[in-house]
């Protein structure tokens, strides 16, 4: 369990979390949504611990970022190291040390090649394989599906429906609905820092809709394509 209490976060006199109160339980999955800037990377990075804030997150196991796998949108990698050194440096940090990593190269990555010269996608295929053999209780998925071939996207919803299944709980944003779907429990929609609203499976269909209008609305009319 992961439990945020009355949440809070500002930049200065800019207010970008206020009084964010959600709770996250084992072997569910969780959608985070909402335009750019309603603050759910900033959410993340405080559940993470990367961030100073006001309010309270708590949960089961302590402290909550040794448990905690994070994959952000744009992950970081230093200039001189190979993908096989990237993944042995965060199981070394979890305690992980025989793990034959080029059997679980599921994504077939060159892990001989320095990870500072991947593209995008295999950027974020090389971080996510590297959380999952930390063998974590926790994951935050920012924009997992954005920058990743077809083939990965479909790996990635089963990879996620076996976390959920092994009990684990995953936080999830993305821009493509789709993706949310067909893995999240609860749907949880953000708009310029606050909760808005959340969501079950049989109402998913009905928070698309709403977000469209929010997003949408008639400015594609106003745009007047001819």
């Amino acid at each position: 369990m992961i439990e945020i209490e009355d949440l809070c976060k500002a930049y200065g006199k800019h207010t970008v979390l206020e009084n964010i109160n959600l709770k996250f339980s084992s072997g569910k999955v969780y959608g985070i949504v909402g335009e750019n800037g309603a603050g759910k990377t900033t959410l993340f990075r405080c559940i993470a611990g990367l961030e100073d804030y006001d309010g309270k997150i708590t949960s089961e196991i302590a402290p909550l970022k040794n448990h905690l796998g994070l994959l952000l949108t744009e992950p970081f990698f230093f200039k001189r190291i190979t993908g096989k050194e990237y993944i042995r440096l965060l199981c070394n940090a979890r305690g992980k040390t025989n793990i034959d990593i080029e059997s679980k190269n599921i994504f077939d990555l060159p892990l001989n090649q320095y990870a500072a010269t991947y593209s995008t996608g295999m950027k974020k295929k090389l971080a996510l394989t590297a959380i999952l053999l930390q063998e974590n209780d926790y994951f935050i998925l920012d924009e997992p599906f954005n920058g990743v071939d077809i083939q990965s996207n479909m790996m990635l919803i089963e990879i996620i429906n076996k976390l959920k299944a092994l009990n684990k709980i995953v936080l999830i944003s993305s821009h493509i609905f789709s993706t949310l779907s067909d893995t999240c429990d609860e749907i949880h929609l953000l708009q310029k820092g606050k909760q808005i609203r959340a969501v079950k499976n049989d109402e998913f269909a009905s928070l698309e809709e709403d977000m469209k209008m929010m997003t949408i609305g008639f400015k594609i009319e106003n745009i007047g394509l001819k």
